[in-house]
């Protein structure tokens, strides 16, 4: 059996179809995050950004999400701030030196396995337009 490209190769070798690959669909690094300025630590909202299909966990404007919220990252091309997602997300799991769990799509052959898992935002995540104020959002992961 051949073994899987990403238990091969690095982040920084895999190609484009590859990385892409590697999302999951949770919707999580899709979630608006608070800073907190003095200790750095990271905290997660159940506010999705403005883009985010909730229901199907998917950006509605991947390849131009950058110009329509500029401050949305692109995590290819030399990023190595994984620590800011999830722990339970692919790509840091991966530069971590983890595998992959076994709800995820590329092991579990079903990309309704990781909403099944109760892994992705589809649950529990509201819209933009329906939070004034994040802070009064802020949740925290039990992985």
């Amino acid at each position: 059996m051949k073994t899987p490209f990403w238990r091969e190769k690095s982040l920084a070798e895999m190609t484009e179809q590859e990385w892409e690959s590697l999302c999951d669909g949770c919707g999580k690094c899709c979630l608006h995050k608070i800073e907190d300025e003095d200790t750095g630590e990271l905290f997660f909202t159940r506010v999705a950004c403005r883009l985010l299909d909730i229901e199907a966990c998917r950006c509605t404007r991947y390849r131009q999400r950058s110009v329509c919220v500029p401050e949305c990252l692109s995590l290819r091309g030399g990023f190595t701030q994984f620590h800011w997602l999830p722990s339970t997300c692919a790509y840091r799991l991966l530069a971590e030196g983890k595998d992959l769990p076994a709800w995820h799509p590329l092991v579990s052959g079903d990309p309704e396995a990781v909403h099944d898992a109760g892994i992705s935002i589809r649950r529990f995540a509201i819209p933009e337009s329906e939070a004034d104020c994040p802070e009064d959002h802020v949740i925290e992961w039990m992985d």
